[in-house]
């Protein structure tokens, strides 16, 4: 079916339903490569566990470059294809494989040079320090299959194609997940390598994963004297999701430290949050790839009314599904934590911050999915502001106030900021309604 047909003419709730569960299903089995890290590093030895929470924070500014270029990709093309034009849409995708190499390069450069400085500002621990560096520049100097493969799949979206990602995706999980016992342990002819062997077979996953979408999506690169104008226009329209994901790497980083000054089983409780969370926000990940190109799509040809439903489809759909993550975290969140760690000061401080968290899960829905829509719709500036709001303006500053009353009063700072971003998003969205509407009728006049 054309493009047209599924995002312009189709059901919005057939479209989620058609092309959310196999990004769903992809981004279910790529969880896996950090639960899968950290299950077998916590077994072979805590101070991974306590490294895999602080080099987070570095992973997540990884991905934030791959994938957000790649989101800019992905919207441009959609919105190119809404306005009836497939050759400018097709040499956006042609321009994905040289971008992503540049970028791969800028951040490689990084992590050879500034891993040691990051790890010294992080922890005291020598232990700790040495495998932050072990694993952080295995990770970072061979990611270069992490960021071919992000512009790829979102060519591929962009298009209506979710199976093709979603089997590399799953391709190279597995890999993953095979590997890492057989790395980090030394089983059979293998090599005992520690960290190390987690970073090796987490690289060898999305390597294997970007060869797979490498088949599919190999497009033929634009003109030269094209080059500026679409990179130009992707980050433009990339830049919301670049910049989400990097806030997240400024305020993980800083709610660590805030929680280092407590304990080191502070830090790693934290990191394991993120571990589950990554695993129960699948749906609403899922749901923020897949409504971009339909709002995008439907934006650029004038029916802002199927805009709203694919708005307001997708929010339902989240609160449903994240209702599960609130159950788990609120009733259960001794057994979450023993899967990856049996530290009883971890078990304590985590069963009180997962119950807080586990509450923030609803109004997160709604603080996530809005920026997206405003990202879809061109107006990035509302998409950057929330994201900032979120992490810059609430998460560290209400982090350092509730955690002068304690330990156990800093987890507030998850419900509270959430339903604070979700409050000004609405906002946003009715002023936007209002404009839209405002401007049709004098048009109209």
């Amino acid at each position: 079916m054309e493009t047209s047909q599924i995002f312009g003419t189709e059901r919005i709730s057939k479209i989620l339903l058609k092309l959310v569960p196999p990004v769903m299903l992809a981004q279910l089995i790529q969880a896996l490569y950090n639960i899968v890290d950290s299950l077998f590093i916590g077994r072979y030895a805590e101070t991974g566990l306590t490294a895999l929470s602080i080099i987070y924070p570095v992973q997540l500014l990884m991905i934030a470059l791959a994938v957000g270029t790649g989101v800019g990709i992905n919207t441009r093309i959609s919105f190119l294809r809404g306005k009836g034009d497939p050759a400018a849409a097709e040499e956006t995708a042609g321009i994905s494989a040289p971008l992503e190499l540049l970028l791969w390069i800028l951040f490689a450069a990084g992590c050879l040079v500034g891993m040691p400085a990051f790890a010294r500002m992080s922890t005291d621990s020598d232990a700790v320090i040495h495998d932050i560096i072990t694993y952080g520049r295995i990770t970072g100097i061979c990611s270069i299959g992490l960021f071919l493969e992000s512009g790829w799949t979102k060519v591929l979206q962009a298009e209506g194609n979710m199976k093709t990602p979603m089997t590399a995706q799953i391709i190279g999980a597995l890999i993953n997940i095979a590997l890492d016992p057989l790395l980090i342990f030394g089983w059979g002819p293998f090599p005992q390598l520690g960290i190390a062997g987690a970073a090796i077979a987490t690289v060898v996953g999305q390597i294997s994963a970007a060869l797979i979408v490498m088949k599919k999506e190999a497009r033929k690169a634009p003109a030269l004297k094209h080059y500026q104008a679409i990179i130009k226009d992707v980050f433009r329209l990339g830049f919301p999701n670049m910049l989400m994901q990097t806030a997240y790497t400024y305020y993980i980083l800083g709610l660590n430290l805030i929680l280092a000054t407590f304990s080191d089983q502070a830090v790693t409780t934290l990191g394991l949050y993120y571990k589950w969370q990554t695993f129960f926000f699948i749906p609403l990940g899922a749901m923020q790839t897949c409504i971009v190109p339909v709002i995008s799509y439907n934006y650029a040809a004038g029916n802002l009314d199927r805009c709203k439903r694919t708005l307001w489809d997708s929010v339902l759909f989240g609160i449903a599904l994240m209702s599960l993550g609130t159950l788990c975290f609120v009733l259960i969140p001794g057994p979450m934590l023993r899967v990856f760690s049996n530290d009883p000061e971890v078990i304590r401080i985590g069963q009180i911050g997962f119950r807080w968290i586990g509450i923030s899960f609803i109004p997160m829905v709604t603080s996530l999915i809005f920026p997206v829509f405003f990202q879809a719709t061109g107006f990035g500036g509302r998409s950057s502001l929330l994201t900032v709001i979120r992490t810059v303006f609430c998460f560290v500053p209400l982090g350092w106030l509730f955690s002068r009353l304690g330990l156990n009063m800093f987890w507030l700072t998850f419900p509270l900021t959430e339903t604070i971003t979700t409050l000004t998003g609405f906002f946003f969205y009715k002023s936007f309604l209002r404009n839209h509407y405002s401007s049709n009728k004098r048009a109209d006049q």
